[in-house]
């Protein structure tokens, strides 16, 4: 049951934030006023009038790069509940995070000399 125990916390943050999220969507749309006009239903992008098909086709650039960002994200995503218990992993596991982080120095940096970063 003490297991259980530790994650009332986290349980109750979960329930602040999604009741908090909630009331301030709902006081949002009953607050705010509903107006709609052409000029704010337009299209708009990046501070200039849509001015080509929607369903043109993107650079494979913009994939990869998003892709990159998912696995580095993702990187530290691991970090977080190794660092919560590294006090009671040990050396071992100091070894292992130092390697896991090296391999994924060795993909950026490969990543980055192939030019997957540059944006023209």
């Amino acid at each position: 049951m003490s297991v259980l125990a530790e994650y009332w916390p986290v349980v109750l943050f979960l329930v602040v934030a999604a009741g908090l999220g909630i009331v301030l969507i709902v006081i949002g749309l009953l607050a705010a006023p509903h107006r709609p006009e052409p000029e704010k239903l337009s299209p708009y992008e990046c501070g200039f009038e849509a001015f080509e098909d929607a369903r043109m086709k993107f650079d494979v650039r913009y994939y990869l790069l998003a892709i990159l960002f998912v696995i580095f994200d993702l990187e530290i995503a691991f970090m977080f509940p190794w660092a919560v218990v590294f006090e009671r992993v040990g050396l071992i596991a100091l070894i292992e995070m130092i390697l896991f982080i090296g391999l994924l120095a060795i993909g950026f940096i490969y990543i980055w000399k192939k030019g997957a970063l540059e944006w023209e």
